[in-house]
């Protein structure tokens, strides 16, 4: 067993929108980042205008859990004259800090924002001590630092930073094939801008070579590996726990604002529990484990951390893994378990599924009698979010999950 500080670390998880904000504070998360309408780096996800972001805010603190802002793109000169409005609303609301990644961006904050805490995006590649000390002495309460970094180097940026300066790492979710998220693929193939959020994620298309002098000839990037050449596995250190705390890391944070709340849900969930358990002096336990390969994801692999970058791209296919599927959620439940739901997914009677709550591991049952809202047996819910009544193994509290293997 790795020797851990006996420090926990913060649950960072991704609320794309209201519904995964939700779930990600229902199920466990100790902050929650998100943007608005503008200025974020993940521009297809739902995102909040300016009065659900106090909204969002106001719930996140009404949790006891803290609310981020992102506000990382790198910006261009049109981008500034907005920013200044933006900056003072995220500190006259209560967000707990400003993600950002631009050195002006950072002088803007300091200027009109002057209460708000600053967080420096991994968009900034920080990896080494030098640069992160220079950001703290600029204000910057944290480093979320680049995702090529191992595990020893995040230590040594540990050892030779300010103890107030939090150090965040990326723990879980997809991986990109540049620097930090620094690409220009999708600009040149998509006229996308990456740096601004519209990433049209180009490293994830199946290439074919062509020669100059043969226009209209195709040729198969065949051999032994594949044709997706920039495609990269998803990332997953749940197994890692102590490792990452022993490296001094203060914040978990999970990608994922343009997946699904099921995934925010599951994913907070599995971080959360096994940390508690390694804290508490065990191993990480393999229902835990076993919860990530629960939602939709590409083939995991351990990033940088240990230093064997090499595993990480599949060139195969950019395909992900879906073997199981949400069946329904609950909506209210009696304390015997008797159960209103509402369908996501069909079910049948005599189907093996299993139950998914905040307060406890999964639970394995077969699907019994089924009843619609008017008392009507039912063998089946093939109607999407129809509601239905059912018997759980037990009581399940509003939220919690129902799901079964494909």
């Amino acid at each position: 067993m790795v020797q851990i500080m006996a420090v926990r670390a913060e649950i960072l998880s991704p609320a794309g929108d209201m519904e995964k904000l939700n779930m990600a504070l229902l199920y466990g998360a100790d902050a929650v980042y998100m943007a608005g309408k503008a200025f974020g780096m993940r521009a297809a996800a739902g995102n909040f205008d300016n009065n659900e972001l106090k909204e969002a805010v106001a719930l996140s603190h009404q949790k006891g859990a803290r609310a981020y802002i992102t506000c990382n793109i790198i910006p261009g000169e049109k981008d500034l004259r907005q920013l200044p409005q933006f900056l003072e609303y995220l500190q006259e609301i209560g967000a707990d800090a400003v993600i950002l990644a631009d050195l002006g961006v950072l002088a803007l904050a300091k200027r009109h924002a002057p209460n708000l805490p600053v967080h420096i995006s991994t968009q900034a590649g920080v990896m080494n001590s030098e640069t992160a000390n220079m950001l703290c002495d600029l204000g910057a309460s944290r480093v979320i630092l680049a995702r090529e970094l191992s595990l020893d180097s995040i230590a040594a940026i540990r050892a030779k930073t300010p103890k107030s300066l939090e150090i965040e790492t990326f723990v879980h979710g997809s991986m990109c094939v540049s620097i930090s998220g620094r690409c220009l693929l999708s600009n040149y193939l998509a006229h996308r801008d990456a740096n601004k959020g519209a990433c049209a994620q180009p490293c994830r298309w199946k290439y074919y070579l062509m020669e100059e002098k043969r226009p209209g000839e195709y040729f198969q990037i065949i051999d032994d590996c594949g044709a997706h050449i920039f495609n990269s596995k998803d990332l997953c250190m749940i197994e890692h726990i102590p490792e990452l705390l022993s490296a001094g890391i203060s914040s978990f944070k999970i990608e994922g604002r343009m997946k699904s709340s099921y995934y925010a849900a599951v994913i907070t969930n599995a971080y959360k529990k096994a940390q508690e358990a390694v804290l508490a002096g065990g191993e990480v336990p393999r229902v835990w484990i076993e919860e990530v390969y629960k939602v939709s994801h590409r083939e995991y692999y351990t990033g940088f951390y240990f230093g064997d970058s090499g595993k990480g791209q599949y060139y195969k296919d950019s395909l992900y893994i879906r073997d199981w599927e949400v069946s329904a959620l609950v909506l209210s439940c009696e304390p015997d378990g008797t159960a209103v739901l509402s369908q996501r997914n069909k079910v049948i009677k005599g189907d093996t599924v299993e139950l998914l709550s905040p307060d406890g591991e999964p639970r394995r049952f077969i699907m019994g009698d089924m009843e619609d809202m008017e008392g009507n047996p039912l063998t089946s819910t093939p109607h999407p979010m129809m509601c239905y009544r059912a018997k759980l193994p037990r009581f399940a509290a509003p939220n919690s999950i129902l799901r079964k293997k494909k």
